[in-house]
């Protein structure tokens, strides 16, 4: 069983931390501007390295902390090595208690840089590439296990994944989605935007257009939702390389599907949905599953990755990849009402069970205290603040607090 960092309130520890983030337009961008601000009001002085796009999107100098653009892409380049010097410059021109590294890319990038504190890299996706950039991605897996002081997986099986490419302490810390705003517009004039009648359902799915989400599973049974009397209007939102193709499918399969690109407003989205769906071939903690359940709007999602223990028995869960099984799923909660209300009733008990963002600042708070008082720490490795070597790559680890 993997060891969770507890939720807990702040211990009064305002020291100085570094985050660092790879390019992002969704989760973990946001996710960092919640840290950010979280610590800034909890007193702890925040620096933001990630690249300058980032901080356009999500400003986290608004939140609060101070921003050095380091130009981290999403996929390696000959380019990382100017990333890692200027990470180094970045880090090493300020007093830093603690540098916590979003993502694999950052998290390599920072191993590399040979922080002048304790690292932390947050895992927050699985590997699923195959062939040589699979191989490529586990090997700066085990770079990336081997050279910070500790791994927080976004999900169990994540953490299970850096104990075993030899994390010497990984801990499970769960994703908290920062909370939507109240709906700007009623369900009615959401509904009338995208043409759907008083008695016509509306799907919703929202995430990036990148093949790991499979909205070509979710298009490909909503074309058999034609037939259905009356025929559900499904929309999906978000930007991303698989627009083309994914536009290019919807076309040819004649599926009642709007790609509606990026949007900022989520909440009113759900406030006229009457289901949302989640198609993905993996997710951790995934943040338009955790802003439905809150919503109260009905789940059907995929058993992968953290979405089986974040939900629980609060969603119809269905094998990825599967076009019966979803098409199955959707169709009998639009023909029951009664099951869609009740679907909708536990997950917003369930979402009121979750860490909160203040939970989630709070145990960070409480980790980085532990690192701060133990810099030189004899089991951190190199450039982590430590003064010891690394572990033999051969020998046990537990991986586990």
């Amino acid at each position: 069983m993997s060891a969770q960092i507890e939720p807990a309130r702040p211990t009064g520890w305002s020291g100085a931390v570094a985050l660092v983030l790879a390019s992002s337009t969704g989760g973990v961008g946001q996710h960092v501007r919640s840290v950010a601000r979280g610590l800034v009001e909890g007193g702890v002085t925040v620096l933001v390295c990630g690249p300058a796009a980032t901080q356009e999107q999500f400003d986290f100098v608004a939140a609060g902390a101070r921003f050095v653009p380091v130009e981290i892409p999403a996929s390696p380049t000959p380019a990382d090595a100017r990333a890692v010097l200027a990470l180094r410059r970045a880090l090493t021109a300020t007093h830093l208690d603690v540098v916590h590294a979003h993502g694999l890319r950052a998290g390599l990038v920072a191993v590399l840089a040979r922080p002048p504190a304790p690292l932390v890299v947050t895992w927050h996706n699985a590997v699923l590439a195959g062939g040589l950039r699979g191989g490529v991605s586990r090997l700066v897996e085990r770079v990336v296990a081997r050279g910070a002081r500790v791994a927080l997986g976004a999900s169990t099986d994540l953490v299970d994944r850096a104990a075993a490419v030899g994390a010497a302490d990984a801990r499970l810390a769960p994703v908290a989605a920062p909370t939507l705003p109240a709906p700007r517009r009623r369900a009615a004039a959401v509904r009338a935007e995208f043409g759907v009648r008083p008695d016509q359902p509306l799907i919703v799915s929202v995430g990036r257009l990148h093949p790991q989400k499979r909205y070509d599973v979710l298009i490909d049974a909503a074309a058999r939702w034609r037939t259905r009397t009356p025929p559900p209007v499904v929309v999906i939102a978000g930007s991303g390389p698989a627009y083309l193709p994914l536009a290019a499918r919807t076309s040819a399969a004649r599926a009642p599907v709007t790609l509606l690109g990026h949007r900022t407003d989520v909440a009113d989205l759900l406030a006229g949905a009457d289901l949302a769906v989640v198609s993905s071939d993996w997710e951790a903690r995934q943040l338009f599953a955790q802003e439905a359940l809150r919503a109260g709007v009905p789940l059907v999602a995929t058993a992968v990755g953290g979405l089986p223990e974040l939900v629980g028995d609060a969603a119809a869960l269905v094998p990825a990849g599967d076009v019966d099984a979803l098409d199955a799923a959707v169709r009998a909660l639009l023909d029951d009402p009664a099951a869609r209300a009740e679907l909708g009733r536990r997950g917003a008990e369930r979402a009121a069970s979750w860490p909160t963002e203040a939970d989630t600042v709070a145990a960070l708070v409480d980790l980085y205290g532990e690192l701060a008082a133990r810099p030189d720490d004899p089991t951190s490795v190199p450039g982590t603040g430590g003064s010891a070597s690394a572990p033999d790559a051969d020998a046990p680890r537990t991986g586990h607090r």
